[in-house]
């Protein structure tokens, strides 16, 4: 039965009328066993399919679609904020957030063609999204700080200077945190999670060069013109 044998006995007689015994030292539980098993085994039993659905080796279309819908609303909530809050450095962070995401957005799309390929699961868009918010804290610390140098008399661009620096110690310590927990989760994690560490790892190197190289080029072009 399911391609396993349940007994192998020896014929040691012609077996004329249909009909044959099978002897050995059985107790009653292990008798009524083999019987259950070779009365099941002799159903024509078969499968008949209720229902039937095929899954994309990833996730449902209608599930992926719904997911980057809602990363897509979160960020564009950000960018409200941050826009209302922060006025004309909101902007130029919101311009840095756009080109974040493109940027990662395009790895997973070349990664694709390699045989590296990063896989766009539910865990690694919950990853991407939660890069994002980081992205997004490292704006804020670094434009609270330019706000202490303003307040203080500086120019906009010794506060632009000065607030990347002061800030700059804060956001590596807040991202290498996550770049050691994304490890950790890579090392020990099963298949979902290392997907969501993966993701959460690229993210966070792209989004500690998008806050002091893309944010800080956009600023200094801002105050030149």
């Amino acid at each position: 039965m399911d391609n396993q044998v349940i007994e192998a006995p020896v014929v040691n007689q012609a077996i004329l009328n249909g009909e044959a015994v099978i002897s050995g030292g059985f107790t009653d539980e292990t008798a009524k066993s083999l019987s259950t098993s070779l009365n099941a085994g002799a159903l024509p039993v078969s499968l008949i399919p209720l229902q039937e659905h095929t899954v994309d080796a990833t996730l449902g279309i209608e599930s992926l679609f719904k997911s980057l819908f809602a990363g897509l609303l979160g960020i564009i909530a950000i960018i409200i904020f941050m826009v209302v809050s922060y006025g004309r450095l909101g902007v130029v962070a919101s311009l840095a957030l756009i080109l974040y995401t493109l940027f990662v957005l395009s790895i997973f799309k070349i990664s694709s063609i390699t045989p590296y390929a990063i896989t766009l699961t539910l865990s690694g868009i919950a990853g991407f999204i939660l890069s994002v918010g980081m992205a997004v804290d490292a704006n804020i610390l670094i434009f609270e700080r330019m706000k202490e140098e303003i307040s203080r008399g500086r120019s906009w661009r010794e506060a632009v200077d000065l607030g990347f620096s002061r800030a700059w110690t804060s956001i590596r310590d807040s991202n290498i945190s996550s770049l050691i927990t994304s490890f950790v989760l890579y090392q020990f994690g099963t298949g979902v999670v290392r997907g969501f560490a993966l993701v959460l790892a690229i993210g966070v190197i792209i989004s500690m060069f998008s806050a002091i190289v893309v944010t800080k080029t956009l600023l200094k072009l801002v105050i030149r013109n």
